[in-house]
């Protein structure tokens, strides 16, 4: 079991790291790498090669194209992070508007939390132990007073 987070350079690494603090708290493995849909593709080739990771959470900024790249090179669900850079509009049109066959399952603008919670549920349908951690993450986010308006964080 694994999720595999990919980001297209650095400045993108906080977004991600959430990821896999949300993902570590389900207790769902997962892996950060730094891979630009442009100035690395055989390096996101070699990491969506990758037979143990389950799912793929992609993010960038900029054109936003590598979670469709992932989408094209993969078989395995991707889960789309649109950044909020510059205007943030771009960058959700680039990761929604996918071509018929390369689906990327998408999420609001910089919405890490529900980027792992999308991830983990995936990851559930084939590892049912982490319907157990996500049934008590629900019950306390019952209980937590509701979050002010604005992005996910």
């Amino acid at each position: 079991m694994k999720v595999t987070v990919l980001v297209g350079s650095k400045s993108d690494l906080e977004i991600a790291e959430k990821v896999k603090v949300r993902l570590t708290e389900l207790g769902i493995p997962s892996e950060v790498h730094v891979a630009s849909a442009h100035r690395n593709p055989d390096k996101v080739d070699r990491l969506v090669r990758d037979p143990a990771t389950d799912v793929f959470v992609a993010m960038a900024g900029l054109s936003a194209a590598l979670p469709g790249v992932v989408a094209a090179r993969t078989l395995k669900p991707v889960v789309g992070v649109p950044l909020h850079r510059g205007l943030g509009l771009d960058s959700l049109l680039s990761v929604v508007q996918m071509p018929p066959g390369i689906p990327v399952a998408s999420v609001g603008l910089d919405a890490s939390e529900n980027a792992a919670l999308l991830a983990a549920e995936i990851v559930a349908m084939k590892y049912p132990e982490v319907t157990a951690a996500l049934e008590k993450y629900r019950a306390k986010w019952r209980e937590e007073p509701a979050p002010a308006s604005g992005p996910n964080p």
